[in-house]
């Protein structure tokens, strides 16, 4: 088991042929036909059975009797034009700019990794291949349609790429236990006014005017309305309203995120931006309807499986590249929580033990400059082989140590 590294590395080339066929071929939220067709031609050429799970998830099978080990990765991209200077870049409108191609080729490799050490596992491991993490809506669709039974998931572990980061590519950084990434919520907020002629704006009731204070207000939430201890943030992403410079519209639409590291915090924003925006509109004789369209909570890590990762993972990879956050905030003087992005893995966090773990992608001074989401990011197919034999070390390890 401790030459899974070796054998991961002799994959590379695999890899990065899947890596580089699904990124070339980007698809987003569930409409995956391609993307899920491929995943599964894949499975079943290295001896798995793949099943569909809810509207485009895949779930595979690999081991033996026992406890059973989840291992997750994401399939869909982002609706972002690719501007990244890479020969096999996105032509399609869409792009991998979030790393999940890279999570999905890895663990097609972790796959035949743990295909070929089936017979000396100690239980099972469950392959899930999730939809629609961007829009946090994949996941919860794959709980919804028996993700966590048939058999039992036990435990659960995901692995997000990173560029930009000052490692060297293959470093993987250990969340600690408890919340390492907050809870997300989207809203929109439409305005209802009275459109009319610019030059009469008191014969109608300006939206863009009320916008402009609820947004404003908006903002006091944090800076007036939270403890210091309390770190939230709302963001205004998107206005639409209008169509001509001299016209009043008759409506406006706001649209929103806010991310919280704690339920009370979370509950406490939504009803404020809904106060806010209703009596905003009605002190300027408008009306404002605030819809909370998606989201996730809170990513939860367990402390066991937490300190077994860290464990495993150095085994594996060695001290050099296998740090936990506790470790790089003694070593930096920071106190970072973990990422402020959200991932929707935190729906299977809330029901079984589960880890994240961040895998350096790209490093800075060797040119990887940009971060997650934007058109130019690129990410090292060197990380490739070290999440593939993260993925399945710490499968086999923990029910080696779990399992019955």
């Amino acid at each position: 088991m401790k030459n899974i590294l070796e054998e991961a590395l002799k994959y590379k080339d695999e890899l990065i042929g899947y890596r580089r066929y699904i990124h070339s071929n980007p698809e987003v939220g569930f409409d995956l036909k391609n993307t899920k067709t491929y995943v599964k031609q894949r499975l079943i050429e290295m001896g798995c059975d793949p099943k569909d799970c809810g509207q485009a998830g895949v779930v595979a099978l690999v081991g033996n009797k026992g406890k059973t080990f989840m291992l997750r990765a994401d399939m869909d991209a982002l609706p972002v034009e690719e501007e990244a200077d890479v020969e096999y870049r996105s032509l399609n409108g869409n792009m991998h700019g979030c790393g999940h191609d890279m999570h999905t080729a890895m663990l097609l490799g972790a796959a035949k990794i743990l295909k070929d050490h089936e017979k000396e596992m100690k239980g099972r491991v469950k392959l899930m291949f999730q939809p629609a993490e961007e829009t946090f809506e994949g996941s919860a669709d794959m709980i919804k349609n028996g993700l966590l039974e048939d058999p039992k998931v036990d435990a659960a572990l995901m692995i997000h790429v990173m560029a930009g980061m000052p490692f060297k590519a293959g470093t993987a950084v250990i969340s600690s236990p408890g919340v390492s990434a907050p809870a997300a919520d989207y809203f929109e907020i439409k305005i209802q006014g009275k459109g009319c002629h610019g030059s009469m704006p008191n014969m109608g009731v300006d939206p863009v005017n009320i916008s402009a204070h609820i947004i404003t207000s908006l903002q006091e939430i944090n800076s007036r309305e939270l403890a210091l201890s309390d770190p939230a943030a709302l963001t205004i992403g998107r206005i639409n309203g209008g169509s001509a410079s001299n016209v009043i519209p008759d409506s406006v639409t706001i649209g929103g995120t806010i991310r919280t590291y704690d339920e009370e915090t979370r509950k406490f924003i939504k009803k404020r931006i809904t106060e806010i925006a209703e009596g905003t509109a009605n002190t300027f004789r408008g009306f404002a309807q605030v819809r909370y369209t998606s989201g996730c909570p809170t990513l939860v890590n367990d402390k066991i499986l937490s300190e077994c990762a860290e464990k495993y993972t150095r085994e594996i990879l060695g001290a050099e590249r296998t740090f936990s956050v506790a470790r790089l905030n003694a070593m930096s003087g920071n106190g970072m929580k973990g990422t402020s992005g959200s991932e929707d893995f935190a729906y299977i966090s809330q029901r079984v033990p589960s880890i994240m773990i961040a895998l350096a992608a790209g490093e800075t001074k060797k040119g990887y400059i940009y971060g997650q989401h934007h058109p130019k990011v690129k990410f090292d197919e060197e990380a490739l082989p070290y999440g593939s034999a993260i993925y399945a070390y710490n499968a086999m390890r923990w029910l080696e140590d779990n399992g019955e």
